[in-house]
C-alpha cells in the first residue's frame, strides 16, 4: 500500500489531532488560518444545506470551537445571511485565536437563554470539540437539550457538543446532528458508535495541514477507518498455473450432530474467496450428515480424538484452521482448541472455541504467544467480556476502539470485536473501526460465515491483521447487498462476487 493511501484512512484521536495542528503552525501556517479555513468549511456547509434567507443560529462555545464558528458566523452575515450568533460564556475570557475570531465578528453577540432555535433555519453547533472530558451540566446541557428539541438541522463543527471525540460515546447530554464538518482527518468518534449516529453525514475538510508531515516514516498511522486501501496490497493474487494447494487449505473443526450447519457456512466462505481446498473434521457421528449436505466440492474427514486431529492439523499442504462454530462445549471439543492452539498453523477462532478459552483467558499470552503463526480471535460483546474479564485494564478501556487494541496487546493475537462498529485490533497497535454492515446481518450463522472469510484468506497468504480487515469489510458489503430478509447462507456466495469485484479493480 502506498503511504498516501495509508494517510488518506488513517484517523487521529485528540491528542493527535492536537499534535497535527502544532506541526502545521510550526511548518508556517499560522493558527488563525487554520481557524479561518475551518470556519470557512463549516460556512460552505451552511449554504450547501439551506436557501439563502434561512435564518442561521450560531452557537459558540469558550473555546476554539467557538472560534470556528465565529468564523463561520462572520462568513455567512458577508454572504447575506441573516445571522444570530449566541455565547455560551464570558467573551472577556476567549483567548488566543478563539478571542481574535470573536475581535473580528462585528455583529451582536447573544446570551443563549435570549434564543430561540425553533426560530432559526438551520443551527451551527459549535460549542463544544472533541476534547470534551466530561458530561454536559447546568447551562450548556440546558442549551444542547432545547437545541435537539427544536428539531431543525444542525451542522456540528468538529463533533456534536458532547460527544468524546476519542470513545464516541457520551456520558450526558450531546447533540444529534444533521451534518459534521471535521478537519484533516476523521476522529474514532466519527466511526465508533453511538457517536456515528449521532454525526449525521460527516464531512471531512482540508485546512491545508500536509500529511506527509504529519505521519512520517518514523511515526506512521496506527488506526484506520477500513477500506480496501487497507489491505489491498496484501490481497491474494494468484498465478495462472496455480492449483488448489497453491491457493491453500483450510481445516474446519467441527464438533458432531447437533451442529452441522454452522461449521458448513464458515467452509462455505473460506471456499468462495478463493481457498483452493476446504475439509471438514467432524465426529464419525456427523460425517453422513456433512456428506449429504453438499456442495460436492467440500471434503469430510471423520476426527474423534487429538491424535487424529493433531494428524490433521501436521499435513504440510494445510494452511489456515477455523475451529469454534458449533463445535460443542465438552471435554472432547476443549481437546480439540488446545490442540490446535499447540499446532504451527495460523488459525481463526470463534464461537465455542472462545467460549472453551475464557477461563483460561488470562494465559492468553502463553497460549497464543508461543505459537509461531497467527492467531485470530472474534468475539461478539458477550464472548469478550468472558474472555478478558480476568484480564486486568482492558474492560476499563474508555472505548470498544482500546479495549480491541488492549485485548489483541494482551492475546498477542489479532482481535475482531464484532458489532455495528466492528474494530479489528493487531498486537502491534494497528486498529481500524469498519463502516459497512447492515441490520440484518444480526442473524444466526453471520458470524460463522465471517470467521471462514477470514481463515479463507489467511491460508492464501494474507497477514492476519491485513486479512481479518479485509473479511470484516467484504461482510458487511455483502449484507448491504443483500439486505433485508438474507440468511446467512446467502453470504458465501456474495462473498464470492465481491471478491470478483476486487480482482477487476487490481488488473
Amino acid at each position: 500500500m502506498t503511504h498516501t493511501a495509508l494517510h488518506d484512512l488513517a484517523l487521529l484521536g485528540v491528542a493527535g489531532m492536537a499534535a497535527a495542528d502544532r506541526i502545521a503552525i510550526a511548518a508556517g501556517t499560522p493558527g488563525a488560518v487554520l481557524m479561518e479555513r475551518a470556519g470557512k468549511a463549516v460556512a460552505d456547509a451552511v449554504d450547501r444545506r439551506t436557501p439563502l434567507g434561512a435564518r442561521i443560529l450560531v452557537l459558540c462555545g469558550p473555546g476554539n470551537n467557538g472560534g470556528d464558528g465565529f468564523v463561520a458566523a462572520r462568513l455567512l452575515a458577508r454572504r447575506g445571511r441573516p445571522v444570530t450568533l449566541a455565547l455560551l460564556g464570558d467573551r472577556a475570557k476567549l483567548s488566543g485565536d478563539a478571542a481574535a475570531m470573536a475581535a473580528a465578528w462585528s455583529g451582536p453577540v447573544e446570551a443563549p437563554d435570549a434564543v430561540q432555535p425553533q426560530a432559526h433555519g438551520l443551527i451551527v453547533d459549535a460549542l463544544f470539540g472533541a476534547g470534551l472530558n466530561r458530561p454536559l451540566d447546568g447551562e450548556a446541557a440546558a442549551l444542547v437539550s432545547s437545541l435537539n428539541a427544536a428539531q431543525r438541522p444542525v451542522v456540528a463543527v468538529d463533533v456534536p457538543s458532547g460527544l468524546s471525540g476519542d470513545t464516541g460515546c457520551a456520558t450526558g447530554p450531546v447533540v444529534a446532528a444533521t451534518e459534521t464538518v471535521t478537519f484533516f482527518r476523521l476522529k474514532p468518534a466519527h466511526l465508533l458508535w453511538p457517536g456515528r449516529s449521532l454525526c449525521g453525514t460527516v464531512t471531512l475538510a482540508d485546512i491545508g495541514i500536509d500529511p506527509a508531515l504529519v505521519f512520517t516514516p518514523e511515526a506512521p498511522p496506527v488506526l484506520f477507518a477500513n477500506a480496501p486501501p487497507l489491505w489491498r496490497g496484501s490481497w491474494p493474487r494468484h498465478a495462472p498455473d496455480t492449483h488448489k494447494y497453491r491457493r491453500g487449505a483450510v481445516l474446519v473443526v467441527a464438533g458432531g450432530l447437533a451442529g452441522v450447519g454452522a461449521p458448513r457456512l464458515g467452509a462455505g466462505a473460506a471456499l468462495r474467496l478463493g481457498a483452493g481446498l476446504v475439509t471438514i473434521a467432524c465426529r464419525s457421528e456427523a460425517l453422513a450428515a456433512h456428506a449429504a449436505r453438499g456442495p460436492d466440492a467440500l471434503m469430510q474427514r471423520a476426527v474423534d480424538d487429538r491424535e487424529q486431529l493433531s494428524l490433521l492439523l501436521s499435513e504440510r499442504r494445510l494452511s489456515a484452521v477455523l475451529i469454534g462454530p458449533a463445535l460443542g462445549l465438552d471435554a472432547a471439543a476443549r481437546d480439540a482448541v488446545m490442540t490446535v492452539l499447540r499446532s504451527d498453523v495460523p488459525c481463526v477462532l470463534d464461537a465455542d472455541a472462545l467460549t472453551l478459552l475464557a477461563p483460561s483467558g488470562a494465559r492468553l499470552p502463553h497460549l497464543l504467544g508461543r505459537r509461531e503463526e497467527a492467531c485470530v480471535l472474534t468475539p461478539h460483546e458477550g464472548e469478550f467480556q468472558r474472555l478478558f474479564s480476568a484480564s486486568p485494564g482492558i474492560g476499563e478501556a474508555p472505548s470498544k476502539l482500546e479495549r480491541a487494541r488492549r485485548a489483541a496487546a494482551h492475546a498477542l493475537a489479532v482481535v475482531v470485536l464484532k458489532g455495528i462498529d466492528t474494530v479489528v485490533a493487531g498486537p502491534d497497535g494497528r486498529a481500524a473501526i469498519n463502516t459497512t454492515g447492515h441490520p440484518a446481518l444480526a442473524t444466526a450463522g453471520s458470524g460463522d460465515v465471517l470467521g471462514g472469510a477470514i481463515a479463507g484468506l489467511l491460508a492464501q497468504g494474507m497477514p492476519s491483521f491485513e486479512a481479518a480487515c479485509a473479511a470484516v469489510w467484504l461482510h458487511g458489503r455483502a449484507g448491504e447487498a443483500l439486505g433485508r430478509g438474507l440468511i446467512a447462507d446467502d453470504l458465501p456466495a456474495a462473498l464470492g462476487r465481491l471478491a470478483g469485484e476486487i480482482d477487476r479493480d487490481e488488473t
